[in-house]
């Protein structure tokens, strides 16, 4: 079958869209559910039985047996839970059955999800809540119902909820701040479209590597002599077994209602990339959360393993996951969209400094929004953004944000002269400067592109950060421009007072370079280089504030989700570090020792034959020395892990960070050297040789 041809078919045949919902469901029931879907509104009990019943039936036609609340919990990726739809009858049979009540709740066991101490083992009781916003979908004889998820007392426990909350307070602010332009808007949302970097690799490779299995990166690997220098691997010709699985998986993925666009090699041999069309945030979230689990499956068919991990093999490069977020009405209107008209660029210029300045206000945030141990490896290593956030807008932009600031007339590129007094602002140009990819938050023409993310991160917590900050920042301008006796001169006032106040966050150099890491400090940046830095702002007091004060998160959500974050990185490490001993221990140095034995035989039999040992000893001497060395500091890892303090996550995070990473890496030194000397049959597991070169 041709399916370029079937695409339109194919496209959404496994989602309970609204093609189907006008199908299966009554008109009333229908317009029930889209004002629901549309406002947020909550959903009655007599329409969501006849949503159940018609979601069953359709279900049932794609071949489904089961149903799940699919939901996100703190873990970063999804959770279900499936029951059938059968319900016994009186002579003995069966019926497919599914109520409203099952639609709309469920109770899954909440105790041994991640909680950071809202719930204790014994209080297992959780609640999952449909949400109507997101399609529910068909896959592998289940019918997915995406779900919200809290706790028996309230609290919430997932990713889905806050993100929804923070899409309504931006919403709410940004209808406030158009107003003022005389738009009557119901609704604004934010949009994202989640570029997906990954590295396939070879099944049986995967499969002889305990750090790959255990911790999904090589904590040990010797350059090959060859890695990406040749920059022939970037947009390269995709090979054929990777192009069957690209097919495979746009198609899986065109199923299920996601918009999969662009597919290409990545710069890293074995490296790829997915990219989707944007769309709403929250949609965008569930759709990047199954395109991770499908590429899994879809690679294991193939014959790979496909790894989401930040940093798997040391030397070239990560995989990260570049956020481009963009607001919108409900009419299509992009409001990072530059305009044509004085109006509209004004418009355009107070919604591009409530980015500006959330970015600076809440730049700690944005940190913490992409922190994990696998990022921590990716971070500022001439690869991806560093850990310093700051903005990029391009020379036009910023020249125009100068004349703003100065009171000065702007020329613009065509040598155009604009007046830039209360009634006229520029007429701005679009895509008039190079893209910076160094940077972390970069404009790129009607929208931002955030780089921090890593590649397995779930793109909620990041979202979640952005539209609060950017909704708190409407809030403020849209509480003094509604006092204002003169509104446009109240309007080019704030945007000019902002802009001097906030410029500091805006950098349009190069990231990459040493000398910004001075200049960032200078103009009083934060710097948190690691996770273990960064997670302990979570709860200062202005951030406290700023979630509470939007109905986002409480008190005590922000601290158990700190708690939470902190427990998942020393875990992270934890696990790490014990692979890594385990490893040493039962697979490099007994490969060391055999090799050394065959050599000293050798040595040995050329002594007696009258012959120098030469090569052979000094190699000896060279792998006995670093195999002594490989077994010392592997045992003084094992004594740091032993000695990990039991104290509070941030004490043990500290610890993690300050004393078994730098024992981790001292392990890995020897290791590496050994693996370029030692004979390859000897060496216990592939090489990055191996692995990132297949054939």
């Amino acid at each position: 079958m041709n399916t370029a041809k079937n695409v339109p078919e194919l496209f959404g045949s496994m989602v309970f869209n609204e093609t189907v919902m006008k199908e299966r469901l009554p008109k009333d029931v229908y317009r029930k559910l889209k004002k629901t879907m549309r406002e947020g509104t909550a959903i009655d009990a007599d329409v969501a039985a006849v949503v159940a019943t018609a979601m069953k039936d359709w279900a049932v036609s794609k071949g489904a047996t089961h149903y799940t609340h699919w939901f996100q919990p703190m873990t970063g990726v999804t959770a279900e839970k499936h029951d059938s739809f059968i319900s016994p009858t009186d002579d003995g049979s069966v019926m497919m059955e599914f109520s409203g009540k099952e639609l709309i709740k469920g109770e899954p066991d909440a105790s041994s999800f991640p909680s950071g101490g809202l719930r204790a083992t014994f209080e297992a009781r959780g609640y999952t809540a449909w949400d109507p916003t997101s399609y529910a979908f068909v896959k592998d004889g289940s019918l997915y119902i995406p779900t919200a998820f809290c706790s028996y007392t309230g609290e919430i426990l997932d990713k889905k909820t806050p993100l929804l909350r923070s899409m309504e307070a931006i919403s709410t602010q940004a209808c406030r701040v158009l107003k003022l332009f005389g738009k009557n808007v119901r609704r604004v949302a934010t949009t994202v479209g989640p570029e997906q970097e990954y590295f396939l690799i070879d099944k049986k490779d995967y499969a002889q590597r305990k750090d790959l299995i255990f911790t999904g990166r090589t904590l040990f690997g010797a350059k090959p002599p060859k890695g990406q220098e040749m920059e022939d691997h970037y947009f390269g010709s995709i090979r054929p077994r990777v192009a069957a699985f690209m097919q495979e998986l746009d198609e899986e993925l065109w199923k299920l209602g996601i918009f999969a666009k662009t597919k290409h090699n990545e710069v890293a041999p074995a490296q790829h990339e997915m990219a989707p069309v944007f769309t709403t945030t929250n949609i965008a979230t569930d759709h990047n959360q199954l395109t991770m689990e499908v590429m899994k499956r879809v690679a294991q068919k193939h014959g790979f393993i496909c790894l989401l991990h930040e940093k798997p093999f040391d030397g070239v490069n990560g995989s990260g996951k570049h956020n481009n977020w963009s607001i919108s009405t409900d009419d299509g209107e992009n409001l990072l969209e530059p305009g044509k008209t004085p109006s509209e660029n004004a418009q355009f210029l107070l919604f591009l400094t409530a980015v500006i300045k959330a970015v600076d206000e809440y730049q700690d945030l944005l940190r913490i929004s992409v922190a994990s141990a696998g990022n921590d490896h990716r971070l500022g290593a001439n690869e991806a953004p560093p850990a310093i956030v700051s903005m990029f807008i391009g020379d036009e932009l910023q020249a125009i944000l100068d004349a703003i600031e100065s009171g000065e007339d702007y020329t613009d590129m065509a040598k155009t002269k604009m007046d830039l007094g209360v009634s006229v602002l520029p007429d701005i140009p679009k895509d008039t400067t190079d893209r910076n990819r160094t940077s972390p938050f970069a404009f790129t023409g009607n929208k931002f592109e955030f780089r921090m993310l890593g590649s397995a991160i779930n793109i909620a917590c990041p979202n979640i950060m952005i539209n609060t900050a950017v909704a708190e920042e409407l809030r403020l301008f849209a509480d003094e421009l509604e006092k204002a006796d003169d509104f446009k001169s109240a309007l080019v006032a704030l945007i000019k007072r902002e802009i001097k106040a906030h410029k500091r966050i805006i950098f349009n150099g190069n990231g990459y370079d040493d000398a910004w890491v001075a200049e960032a400090e200078a103009r009083g940046l934060h710097n948190l280089k690691s996770t273990a830095d960064a997670l302990p702002h979570y709860t200062d007091e202005a951030n406290v504030e700023l979630f509470t004060r939007h109905g986002v998160y409480s008190r005590v959500e922000m601290e158990s989700r700190e708690e939470a974050l902190l427990e998942e990185y020393y875990k992270t490490l934890h696990i790490e570090a014990l692979t890594m001993s385990d490893m040493v221990r039962e697979e490099i140095l007994p490969a060391c020792v055999a090799y050394q034995s065959d050599l000293a035989k050798t040595v040995k039999n050329k002594k007696e034959a009258g012959v120098a040992g030469g090569m052979e000893a000094d190699l000896l001497g060279r792998v006995s020395a670093l195999t002594e060395e490989l077994y010392t500091k592997g045992r003084a890892l094992d004594t740091a892990v032993e000695q990990a303090p039991a104290a509070d996550a941030e004490t043990v995070a500290n610890y993690y960070h300050d004393t078994i990473l730098p024992a981790m890496d001292a392990v890995r030194a020897p290791a590496d050297q050994l693996e370029m000397l030692v004979g390859k049959k000897y060496w216990p597991f592939p090489t990055y040789s191996d692995i990132l070169f297949y054939v």
